[in-house]
């Protein structure tokens, strides 16, 4: 893992834009016709869209939806995207004792709600190709590090010559366990104890649809 360590922590972020623009001045080693920044809706696009306006390169999202427990729909046993990546938590599916039929409902009913908003974030506009070119992977934070897991493993598929996890805040589990999925994970700030991601920002309103489409529509070039 790149720590992106500071003499200062700069915890809470004011909102996601003023996390955007101190994660980009991390990142301004990727700046590139190779590089596509990804963000996951909803919190992690307007993360992306300032990372994406600082390094010049076109913004794509990756819909990610968590598979929550049974009775426990916040606690992530896995997550899956839209186009196929997916991740199992095993240590929670072993200690909770989660059936393989809860496991199979609840991931098609996630895959149908990702691909759906998939479809009508990008209405109609077709993705961006990531195959032999850098993917920038961003999130408004990593608690259990689930949808970036599924989102990182999607990534790869489509044949990402490398791929970097790039987060304003993150656990210190969250971002070891991706240590081995992607080629690269930069976090500003690693506090401990972790709790929720909106505990790390002042303000942490929801991101709506309709704000992630028009950051898309913005961001987004031909390749």
């Amino acid at each position: 893992m790149t720590p992106a360590a500071q003499a200062v922590s700069v915890l809470p972020f004011r909102d996601r834009l003023e996390a955007g623009k101190l994660l980009a001045a991390h990142l301004e080693r990727f700046a590139g016709a190779g590089t596509v920044v990804f963000g996951i809706p909803r919190g992690g696009v307007p993360v992306a869209a300032e990372v994406a306006d600082a390094l010049g390169a076109p913004l794509d999202i990756i819909v990610a939806r968590k598979l929550g427990a049974p009775g426990s729909p916040e606690l992530a046993i896995g997550a899956v995207t839209a186009d196929g990546g997916h991740f199992l938590n095993y240590d929670v599916l072993t200690a909770l004792s989660v059936s393989g039929a809860f496991l199979q409902a609840e991931a098609d009913r996630q895959l149908r709600e990702a691909k759906a908003r998939d479809l009508r974030l990008r209405a109609g506009s077709a993705p961006t190709s990531v195959a032999g070119h850098l993917a920038l992977v961003c999130d408004d934070g990593l608690a259990t590090g689930a949808t970036m897991q599924a989102a990182v493993r999607a990534l790869r598929s489509k044949g990402a010559a490398r791929i970097v996890v790039a987060v304003p805040v993150g656990s210190r589990r969250a971002c070891q366990g991706l240590e081995g999925e992607a080629d690269e994970v930069i976090c500003l700030e690693q506090p401990e104890p972790f709790g929720a991601v909106g505990a790390h920002y002042q303000h942490f309103e929801p991101t709506d649809d309709e704000e992630v489409a028009r950051l898309l529509l913005q961001h987004r070039r031909p390749r």
